[in-house]
């Protein structure tokens, strides 16, 4: 017994000092107004376009969340078009536009927490849910024997890793990675993804401490902030975008801390990367996913930005032949 109540009271003590560190750590840090620094080339993208109207579906929760449907059921594989961070579906109008024309049948959601019905913005219930929404949208279009891939820009391209290593993994057939988030600590990421990205690393600490004791609550927060030129936050698309998330969101669109796990569970995949890519490093993606895959194939686009990989002429050239392999 008295050697029992040291130990207790040590341990009780010890967690008291752990929680308030996490929490110290947590609160010791705020969003700040980003100031406009050099970042993502926005000069190339089409803000024009006019897509077309989003239809809804509901979530296993209730939830009403937005998407566009292109091309005919049943007219080939089934493709999910999962847009990158801050951004929202309708901006790649163009490319699901292109890919339905070649007769996939063509899904391009608005993630959970963005686009025009975020509830809220940038934020998510629980870590997975967007995993789980992604499926819902899936089952409810996908017919018996019906291809599924899954297809992603940026975290986009991060979240179908996730996809492919957790759960539901089983249910895809292949993928398409335009240039993808692997990790924030993987070779191929710049420094703050090329001025791209901000994140609140100590509030990340905190709430990582937290997280693995169990404690959650705080996930909401803001964990990363993103950097929109004034010209694009004052554009025709302005009120969709999503300049910040939470941990909770954060967390559901990249890859695991394992991320070379999630990477060795895809199926056959393409990577296209574009050679001017401000975020990533392009030719380091080849030599790190083939340590843990032979599935890929690989395509550096000659004088191509982060941003315009998804509206490359060649881009849509490597789908179609991927699809028709």
């Amino acid at each position: 017994m008295t050697i029992l109540m040291p130990v207790a009271k040590f341990v009780v003590i010890s967690g008291i000092v752990y929680l308030v560190i996490a929490v110290g750590l947590i609160y010791s840090q705020f969003p700040q107004p980003f100031k406009q620094t050099k970042g993502l080339d926005f000069t190339r993208l089409d803000q024009e376009n006019q897509p077309m109207e989003p239809l809804t579906y509901r979530a296993r929760d209730g939830a009403e969340l937005a998407y566009r449907h292109y091309g005919q059921e049943n007219a080939g594989p089934l493709v999910v078009v999962v847009h990158g961070s801050g951004a929202f579906g309708a901006a790649y109008d163009g490319l699901a536009r292109g890919i339905a024309a070649q007769g996939s049948d063509v899904l391009l959601p608005d993630l959970r927490g963005h686009g025009s019905n975020p509830e809220p913005r940038g934020d998510v219930a629980y870590i997975g849910q967007l995993e789980d929404d992604l499926m819902d949208l899936i089952r409810l279009h996908r017919k018996e024997g019906q291809e599924l891939v899954l297809l992603g820009h940026s975290s986009g391209g991060g979240l179908v890793l996730r996809f492919a290593g957790g759960q539901y993994g089983a249910e895809l057939d292949k993928a398409v990675l335009l240039a993808p988030f692997l990790k924030y600590n993987a070779p191929a990421t710049r420094e703050s993804s090329g001025g791209w990205a901000r994140v609140l690393t100590r509030r990340v600490i905190g709430l990582s401490m937290l997280n693995t004791v169990g404690i959650s609550q705080l996930n909401h927060l803001v964990m990363i902030q993103f950097n929109f030129p004034d010209a694009i936050r004052n554009g025709p698309y302005g009120d969709l975008l999503t300049d910040a998330y939470s941990f909770a969101l954060n967390t559901s669109y990249a890859p695991r801390n394992d991320y070379l796990k999630d990477i060795a569970a895809l199926p056959e995949f393409v990577l296209i990367v574009g050679d001017q890519d401000e975020a990533f490093y392009p030719q380091k993606y080849e030599p790190l996913m083939k340590e843990v895959t032979d599935k890929g194939r690989y395509f550096l686009l000659e004088d191509v930005s982060h941003l315009g990989v998804s509206s490359a002429p060649q881009t849509l050239n490597i789908i179609t032949d991927f699809m028709n392999d």
